[in-house]
């Protein structure tokens, strides 16, 4: 498993989502932007991904943007990550697709399947609500400091 730039800046763009929306105002993709410094058109790019999934909605015109789908106890890492087009699987090992030459006599194929379960598993526990509860001293900080929530 290797987590990619897209995969990153999709989890930090909705916790920055998050933190803007308190209001439940949408928020932009240039107001995005410059809160993580992340280029305007990967956001598009990213924000397409998770308006696909259902994670997010536009809101189109003047103060429209962007905002979530979900109460943000809903929303996990897993979702975030799999909608950006992350795969969370730690191996190809799949004996389901029987292109293997070691089908159905492999003896570590079942480790990897655990592994792949234990982060997935992970990844799906942690919702936005809890990355914001439990790191509060940062979402409180960035509305005076504009650098303290930046990851």
């Amino acid at each position: 498993m290797r987590i990619t730039t897209k995969g990153r800046y999709a989890l930090r763009a909705s916790l920055a989502l998050a933190k803007l929306s308190e209001r439940g105002l949408p928020v932009s993709i240039s107001t995005l932007s410059n809160q993580e410094n992340v280029s305007a058109v990967f956001l598009e790019q990213i924000f397409f991904r998770l308006k696909k999934a259902g994670i997010v909605r536009s809101i189109r015109g003047p103060g429209g943007g962007f905002n979530f789908s979900k109460a943000l106890d809903q929303l996990t890492v897993r979702q975030i990550l799999e909608a950006a087009g992350e795969d969370l699987d730690t191996t190809f090992c799949d004996k389901l697709k029987g292109d293997c030459e070691r089908f159905g006599e492999c003896l570590s194929h079942e480790v990897w399947v655990g592994a792949n379960e234990l982060v997935k598993n992970y990844f799906a526990e942690i919702t936005l609500s809890s990355i914001l509860e439990n790191n509060s001293s940062l979402v409180n900080n960035s509305s005076t400091n504009p650098e303290a929530g930046k990851y």
